[in-house]
């Protein structure tokens, strides 16, 4: 048996011990590192966090602080899009709502080894607050208007009227509205606000007083129809008094359209002389005597915005051109983009007309892709929803296209010619037997089938045809945010006043945007913001400083005509003599010197900032030839019509109805007031007026002399 001494058997032990103490030193490690990942690093911070709010976080390891990179959605430092972090944990949400409405806030420790921590993070939007606001009535009726004022409302803001979700257009952060029905006799209501998002768990509320309809005054009646005529006339006011300015409006949608007829070719014997003279007769006889006068006026102020001009068209392309834009005017305006291109007179005019295909190294005609963004649509320059410029960096204007997508659009519309007799597609290419009554149609071999690169990123691929390449451009053109601003500025300029405040523009263009039911491009609805407009109604009680616009020619000579109850004595009935007194001023229907219309809308009146586009046509010439103009008026030295002011007309009846010439002027005075100057007439002026004509004794004089010192005078001239 082998024996062992004491000391190797404490070397043996020695041994055995250095390697029990390496097994607890490696088991001790492990159960650190395992320690370590059974207590990760935690976020600890709110759940949810606010637009315009913030929110801080903090992040701890084994239940101590921690030094961490912060990230939003694996962003260190998080991007603009969805919010920013810190480097002390504290996140701020973008500045407006994006997809998915979270964001997940994660943190990695700088030490090694790297843990890390996540957190889902909400991001609502901000409650409202809801400060004013006012419901009235729009109609005799149960009709109401809700306009409600606050802040922090979104896009998709809701109204509640009694407790149910309303249809609810918004027009700002600070401004939402509705159209709600009341029973009579109600007093008072209580409205609220939800926003999408918001965690809210009851709408904010507010009670409101409920304003009643009042009955329309006279100058409410008269100033509203001269926006939305060719002029008023007594009967109109009285009518418009009755029913109210709402119920009005609603009856001129629901008027059919008054046609011009198509000109025969050859012309009949009506216009031997000149065929745009059958033209100018029907525009004439629309805008003197049509029952459809908003509907007409309407149409004025797009063909003045989509010019064409028979100094170079066939004048017998005009009827079936100013039939599409009255057809259209309360329809949709991407409905007025598409007639517009495909219309023969402005195929004919800006040369869409025979554009095919170019051949390798040339380009399509560029004419009316050109037109169509720079004065049909967009403009030149970005602008803000308020129609103010955007600018860049450098605080200058940034362009809205290219000239390569000006010419991509050239050859997404090419391929369009006549249709044939019967409307449809011709055999040949271009057609050369022209169709001026029916839009045009594409030939398909004369369409160029490369792909085109629009506006808002939009591609029209390889190998459609002419038609879905119309459409495609038309869409990348309507859905522009600039299209809104810019038609809606106009539309104020033609019917209301030269000089829109931003937030008239701003509240037009978001009615442009959406109607209230999602739909863009809503033409009744942009009329009816137009002109229910708080600062479209401001003057109805007194005229304000810089409102209301120039009587361009052809409205200052229909707005007297009608006003004082013309008859049309031609043999023939012809109205195209109304031309003569309009042209030396300036003015003919659709005769406009170029694409740029009688006036641009960006005219500034020389020496000052004012912009007023109708300035441009006056000059010291003008001024005299409006006061000739007057003078054959009141004179009744027309040719074709006939102005009757002598004593047993209705002015002269009030001109000697006393038989005190003091009295008898005042009230003539009172009358002209009220057909001409919406009863707004400067006091001073009346009297000086007045005064004149009681010095006439002969009563025809007294008549004529008073109307034409108001028609020939700066307030009339000026539609306020």
């Amino acid at each position: 048996m082998p024996t062992f001494s004491s000391h190797s058997k404490r070397q043996s032990l020695s041994t055995g011990h250095r390697c029990t103490i390496g097994w607890l030193v490696f088991l001790l490690a492990a159960s650190s590192s395992l320690l370590q990942a059974q207590t990760p690093l935690t976020i600890a911070g709110p759940a949810e966090v606010r637009l315009g709010g913030s929110a801080t976080y903090s992040a701890l390891l084994r239940g101590a602080p921690a030094t961490v990179v912060w990230s939003v959605n694996g962003y260190a430092g998080g991007i603009a899009s969805t919010g920013t972090i810190s480097s002390s944990g504290v996140y701020s949400p973008a500045s407006t709502i994006f997809a998915g409405h979270s964001v997940t806030i994660s943190a990695a420790t700088k030490t090694t080894p790297v843990s890390s921590a996540s957190l889902s993070v909400k991001v609502l939007n901000p409650l409202p607050i809801v400060s004013a606001g006012s419901i009235t009535q729009t109609a005799p009726g149960t009709s109401f208007l809700l306009d409600l004022h606050g802040s922090d409302f979104v896009s998709g803001s809701q109204l509640q009227f009694a407790n149910t979700n309303i249809a609810t257009i918004f027009l700002s952060p600070t401004e939402l509205e509705s159209t709600v029905s009341l029973p009579p006799g109600t007093v008072t209501v209580s409205v609220g606000v939800l926003n999408p998002n918001a965690a809210q768990t009851s709408a904010v509320s507010l009670t409101l007083p409920v304003q009643t309809f009042p009955l329309v005054s006279l100058a409410e009646a008269a100033r509203l129809l001269d926006q939305t005529t060719f002029g008023p006339t007594l009967s109109a006011v009285q009518h418009v008094q009755q029913i109210g300015m709402a119920a009005y409006l609603n009856e001129q949608f629901s008027t059919p359209t008054t046609r011009m007829p198509a000109i025969p070719n050859p012309p009949v014997a009506l216009c031997p002389d000149a065929t745009f003279r059958c033209t100018q007769s029907a525009f004439w006889k629309n805008a003197l005597t049509a029952n459809d006068q908003l509907r007409q006026r309407v149409a004025f102020a797009l063909s003045e915005i989509f010019v064409v001009s028979t100094d170079m068209v066939n004048a017998r392309t005009i009827p079936s051109y100013g039939n599409l834009l009255a057809d259209d005017a309360f329809g949709n305006f991407r409905q007025i983009m598409n007639d517009v291109a495909t219309s023969p007179a402005m195929g004919d005019y800006l040369n869409m007309l025979d554009s095919k295909a170019p051949a390798a190294g040339e380009i399509a005609n560029e004419n009316f892709a050109r037109e169509l963004m720079q004065l049909f649509t967009t403009g030149i320059d970005l602008l803000n929803p308020d129609g103010s410029l955007q600018l860049n960096a450098q605080g200058k204007p940034q362009p809205v296209y290219t000239e390569l997508q000006i010419q991509a659009y050239a050859r997404a519309l090419t391929g369009w010619t006549y249709a044939n007799s019967a409307g449809g597609v011709p055999t040949s290419f271009p057609n050369g037997m022209p169709n001026y009554d029916q839009p045009m149609q594409p030939v398909a071999p004369a369409h160029d089938l490369s792909a085109k690169a629009l506006l808002n990123g939009v591609t029209l691929p390889a190998g459609q045809t002419a038609q879905e390449d119309l459409s495609g451009a038309i869409d990348s053109i309507f859905n522009h945010p600039n299209v809104g601003p810019f038609i809606g500025r106009q539309l104020i300029q033609h019917l209301v006043t030269s000089t829109p405040s931003p937030a008239y523009v701003g509240r037009v263009a978001a009615v442009f945007a959406n109607d209230g039911s999602g739909v863009r491009g809503d033409m009744k609805a942009v009329v009816t913001a137009i002109l229910n407009d708080p600062e479209a109604r401001a003057a109805d009680t007194e005229p304000t400083a810089n409102d209301g616009h120039l009587r361009e020619p052809i409205l200052f000579f229909t707005g007297i005509l009608r006003a004082l109850q013309f008859t049309n004595v031609n043999s023939q009935g012809r109205y195209d003599v109304a031309t003569n007194y309009t042209s030396p001023l300036g003015e003919t229907p659709y005769g406009a010197e170029s694409v740029f219309n009688f006036f641009p809308p960006s005219y500034i009146i020389p020496g000052t900032t004012i912009n007023a586009p109708e300035f441009a046509q006056e000059n010291t010439a003008a001024v005299t030839l409006r006061m000739t103009l007057a003078d054959a008026i009141v004179r009744n030295h027309l040719t074709s019509f006939n102005i009757d002011l002598s004593p047993t007309s209705l002015l002269g009846q009030i001109a000697s109805a006393t038989g005190n010439a003091a009295t008898d002027s005042a009230n003539l005075v009172t009358a002209l007031n009220i057909l001409f100057t919406y009863d707004q007439m400067p006091t001073p002026m009346q009297a000086a007026i007045t005064a004149y004509a009681a010095s006439l004794t002969n009563i025809g004089q007294r008549v004529r002399v008073a109307t034409w010192l108001v028609i020939s005078s700066n307030f009339y001239k000026i539609e306020h």
